[in-house]
């Protein structure tokens, strides 16, 4: 199954052992996500590092094996699918994600409930029900 993986996955996968980041670490799913989550695992890492308690090795680490386990998708490739993203996203916040599922024709990996029920045109799975899967 192809999904696209929403940030706040990945940072629940790294801040707590779990479902989550089992899901996330089996090949169960060809995972994407925009690039710019590479950027924000940099920006948020000194956080990140603190909320795990993993060491700066462990976290590079595991931020290595997401990369390899997800396909990143630049924002070139996205850009054409944003205006359309917009009229369908409940939030800004999710509008990139949209986007590159309806790029993909793929649904999203998300635990937000308003992107899950305030529109029907991309699917949406919440972690509980890919465990179910």
């Amino acid at each position: 199954m192809d999904l696209v993986v929403d940030a706040n996955i990945i940072f629940a996968a790294l801040v707590k052992k779990g479902f989550t980041a089992d899901l996330l670490l089996r090949n169960s799913f060809h995972l994407y996500a925009p690039e710019f989550i590479v950027e924000e695992l940099e920006l948020y890492k000194t956080i990140l590092k603190q909320k795990t308690g993993r060491s700066e090795e462990e976290f590079s680490l595991f931020v290595q094996v997401l990369q390899r386990r997800i396909i990143f998708i630049s924002h070139e490739e996205i850009d054409p699918y944003l205006e359309r993203a917009e009229k369908i996203s409940p939030d800004i916040k999710d509008v990139t994600y949209v986007a590159l599922a309806l790029r993909l024709n793929c649904a999203i990996w998300s635990n937000d409930k308003a992107l899950k029920e305030k529109q029907n045109i991309v699917k949406v799975y919440p972690t509980h029900d890919l465990v179910r899967l």
